[in-house]
């Protein structure tokens, strides 16, 4: 099977992407699907956020409250950093358990995991290929304010946080610019699809 990386910085598409590959016939997971799940009650990475940031990050039914936990770890660097040390490896040990259930499924499948800390958590590695997303600064400040009805200043931290762009580009085997609107993405990920069907190290 081949497996293939997809990432980018926030608000940049990357779900748009993932659900066209997923339309093409690709195997993919979402990894904030993932990172729910990995903290869900009871589980061990609940266990251990819970143990590092305390029970008022969580909501009255005991599940955690993540738009409470981004607040507090998008406003320091070091609690961030914590946060992802926690999560990384519970998320991609169960991406990786998945992977294996898609390849014993159909070895010749195109499976897809998205994650935006895919680069600065080092994970890429362990894919055949990796596509970055990308679009025009300008154009990923305005979604984003946009998207989840956030100030210019919290969504100017929330991308200040993130490993910038161009450094994530350096990583690609593919690029998919999305600044120019979905079908130009749909048809840059349609070329790619093909390019990867075609790829013979699986």
């Amino acid at each position: 099977m081949l497996r293939v990386g997809l990432t980018g910085s926030i608000a940049v598409g990357k779900s748009f992407v993932l659900g066209v590959l997923a339309g093409l016939g690709c195997r993919v997971v979402d990894a904030d699907k993932t990172a729910r799940e990995v903290v869900a009650i009871g589980s061990p990475g609940y266990t251990a956020v819970v143990e590092a940031f305390g029970e008022e990050i969580l909501k009255p039914d005991g599940t955690l409250d993540r738009p409470k936990l981004g607040r507090v770890v998008f406003a320091d660097d070091t609690l961030r950093q914590q946060l992802n040390s926690i999560l990384h490896p519970f998320i991609m040990a169960q991406q990786d358990a998945l992977m294996s259930r898609w390849e014993q499924e159909d070895p010749e499948a195109i499976g897809v995991v998205d994650a935006a800390l895919m680069i600065e958590s080092g994970g890429y590695q362990r894919f055949d290929k990796l596509i970055v997303v990308h679009c025009r600064p300008k154009i990923q400040l305005e979604r984003l304010m946009s998207r989840d009805s956030m100030t210019r200043e919290e969504a100017e931290q929330r991308i200040a946080a993130q490993m910038p762009q161009e450094e994530k580009k350096r990583h690609a085997d593919y690029l998919i610019d999305t600044s120019n609107g979905f079908e130009s993405a749909r048809t840059q990920t349609e070329e790619i699809y093909l390019v990867l069907q075609n790829i013979e190290s699986y």
